[in-house]
């Protein structure tokens, strides 16, 4: 089974935050077949939370083109944040980033593992 292109699934994910009234904006464009995602949840009060991509191990054999994600910073100042997001840039350019605004923390994704 394939998996859907990045670019489409980042695009139904920043409709669905908005749906759910918080805001959400694309904040680097990475590969646009298979860049890896992360996910940065800004609580509006100087921290921030981030999810990115889950261990290939976390992935269920019955779906696995689904996308799944973990924890990969819980809420901490957005500037520690940041600098992850940085490294991670360096060490891999094609990782797409997208900002969610929501106070209360929500994420709106499907499969976290943790």
């Amino acid at each position: 089974m394939m998996r859907l292109k990045t670019a489409i699934w980042v695009a139904a994910y920043i409709r669905r935050c908005g749906v759910e009234g918080a805001s959400a904006v694309l904040r680097r464009r990475g590969a646009e077949e298979a860049g890896a995602i992360f996910v940065k949840i800004n609580r509006l009060d100087g921290s921030a939370e981030l999810f990115g991509p889950a261990p290939q191990s976390a992935f269920e054999a019955s779906a696995p083109s689904d996308r799944a994600f973990a924890r990969s910073m819980p809420a901490r100042p957005e500037a520690d944040v940041e600098t992850y997001l940085t490294r991670e840039i360096r060490f891999d350019p094609d990782v797409w980033i997208v900002e969610v605004e929501d106070r209360a923390g929500r994420h709106f994704l499907e499969t976290v593992v943790d």
